[in-house]
């Protein structure tokens, strides 16, 4: 029995020595930790800002809750212009924060960090969530009035963008409705000139009953038209034709007879004329 009490003993010593141990050792790495953001705070007020990045994350090595070394590194974001860094590291400090003031603090500044990113809407949860933890802050009031209006005016103008988005959509869409129907206009006029075409082209093949014509019998007609009309033989090669012969024979005749009216007109030379009556 007195070994076993020697022993609880023993162990009760053993850890309450332990727990001091580690007590002091997260004393020790909360003091490293804070003198390292004093120092780091003083460089920003220089405004060196990689020595200051520098001595933060030092405190964040020595002890990676701590509230002060992860929200002056992300105010120091801030003032460097590093908004998406910024936001992050606030982030961790509303996690990391034990108290509503440091809460309240790393809420406020991440609706400032939001507004800079033109993010209203978030920002206006933010500044909420900041005044939950201090109803009593008017700058954070106020910031979240700013906020209400700014993302009021970005649903406005994202809502007409949207209209006038539609509207773009609602134009294509009945322009191509409309090139649609000209072109379904088109084809059925092409068609309707196409069959009015075909129709006429087989109306000329008609007669006035409406009967086809019938090609081989007009051309008959023409053909006996041609027949009634009378033929001139066509002279065969070294021949005379008839009409070559009328017109010799008629050359010939004009001909005798000029030379018989010389011969008459020869005879009456030689007939003396009586100018006195006979006794």
């Amino acid at each position: 029995m007195k070994h076993i009490l020697l022993t609880i003993i023993t162990l009760i010593t053993s850890l309450s020595f332990s727990q001091e141990q580690n007590k002091e050792a997260l004393l020790a790495a909360q003091k490293k930790a804070n003198n390292y953001v004093y120092e780091a705070n003083n460089l920003i007020n220089e405004d060196d800002f990689v020595s200051a990045e520098m001595e933060y994350r030092k405190a964040l090595s020595e002890q990676a809750s701590s509230v002060a070394g992860i929200y002056n590194l992300g105010s120091s974001y801030i003032k460097k212009g590093s908004y998406e860094e910024a936001l992050y590291r606030l982030e961790q400090a509303t996690k990391a924060s034990t108290s509503k003031a440091e809460k309240h603090k790393a809420f406020h500044n991440i609706g400032n960090v939001l507004m800079q990113n033109k993010k209203c809407k978030e920002a206006v949860e933010a500044y909420k969530n900041a005044l939950r933890n201090d109803p009593t802050d008017e700058e954070t009031r106020y910031n979240l009035g700013i906020a209400k209006i700014c993302a009021e005016k970005q649903k406005d103008q994202q809502d007409q963008n949207k209209d006038d988005k539609d509207k773009d959509k609602d134009k294509q869409d009945d322009k191509k409705d409309q090139d649609k129907k000209d072109g379904d206009d088109k084809k059925d006029q092409d068609n309707k000139d196409q069959r009015d075409k075909d129709k006429k082209e087989g109306d000329d093949k008609k007669d006035d009953k409406g009967n086809p014509k019938d090609d081989k019998k007009d051309k008959g007609k023409d053909g006996d038209d041609k027949d009634k009309q009378p033929q001139q033989p066509k002279p065969q090669q070294g021949q005379m034709s008839p009409q070559q012969v009328k017109n010799l024979l008629e050359a010939m005749n004009n001909q005798e007879q000029k030379v018989q009216e010389k011969m008459n007109a020869e005879k009456q030379k030689d007939v003396k004329i009586k100018t006195d009556k006979d006794w």
